[in-house]
């Protein structure tokens, strides 16, 4: 058995091996090839546009694939979801499909828009976002460069945007957000059905679920002895709850708990402080709840 898996070649490329490997699984990728290889023999791994993606696991070329939500209702494919992976290009969070007009223009909100141009690369979704608002716009499909079609090639666009920078810098404004995505792992209804295939990607969602819950972690590992171990939990976040451990010493404890990344170089001066001793910080792959 083997599940045919597609991962999303372009922007998302990256952010994606990286997450997988942070699972356990190790792609390897080559300019010349859209078959990366993985070190797991039960998955055959192809790089896929992520805008194509729903349509190949949909039609049962692929088994499963990695894609945007935005993909998946651009293109309505019948698909499982499997797991929302909110991971993006830039940052492991949402991304944002808005409308957005010239600073300069007089458009406020969709109403304005009424008869005039819109460019963008998900003409689907914007076609059913502007008959829910009951506007009637001429939607183009814009093949890149968005951004710089208003005012001259368009009078509006809807573009995906995760900070908002290069809008910003083409002197744009966000006058609406039509869409709010993320990356999901979709799977193809027969292979979902299949009760082996659909193990194994019950699997990938456990440990690329895990991966991400990790992000931004990492473990501390601390001795403390018996005395002091209120005043060294006291320091620890309240929502926390470590794990303690006797030492072979029975008037020394071991205390491991997981910790935001960021707030670790406020807590270990004031653990010291506190009476810990030999304070580990070590990096965390997955955190499987």
């Amino acid at each position: 058995m083997k599940v045919k898996l597609g991962i999303p070649k372009g922007s998302l490329e990256q952010a994606t091996i990286d997450l997988f490997r942070r699972a356990g699984f190790h792609i390897s990728t080559s300019s010349r090839s859209y078959f990366p290889s993985i070190d797991d023999p039960e998955i055959e791994c192809m790089m896929i546009r992520a805008q194509e993606m729903a349509r190949y696991v949909e039609d049962g070329v692929l088994d499963a694939g990695l894609t945007g939500l935005d993909w998946v209702l651009e293109t309505e494919a019948r698909v499982q979801t499997v797991a929302d992976l909110i991971y993006a290009k830039q940052s492991f969070g949402k991304v944002r499909w808005v409308l957005a007009a010239p600073e300069a223009s007089p458009f406020q909100t969709v109403k304005d828009l009424e008869g005039k141009i819109i460019a963008t690369e998900l003409v689907g979704v914007t076609r059913r976002y502007l008959e829910k608002h009951g506007v009637h716009a001429k939607v183009e499909f814009s093949w890149g460069a968005t951004e710089v079609k208003p005012p001259v090639l368009a009078d509006a666009i809807v573009e995906v945007t995760e900070t908002g920078s290069s809008l910003r810098a083409n002197k744009l404004r966000i006058l609406d957000t039509v869409l709010e995505s993320n990356t999901q792992l979709i799977a193809n209804l027969d292979s979902w059905a299949d009760p082996a295939k659909r193990r194994k990607l019950e699997d990938i969602r456990m440990l690329l679920e895990g991966a991400i819950a990790a992000l931004g972690k990492v473990g501390l590992m601390l001795n403390v002895h018996k005395a002091d171990l209120p005043k060294v939990l006291d320091v620890l976040p309240a929502l926390k709850k470590p794990t303690i451990s006797h030492l072979s010493d029975e008037e020394w404890l071991a205390v491991n708990t997981v910790l935001d990344e960021s707030t670790v170089r406020i807590i270990i001066p004031r653990l010291k402080e506190a009476g810990a001793e030999g304070i580990v910080e070590y990096p965390l792959n997955k955190i499987v709840l």
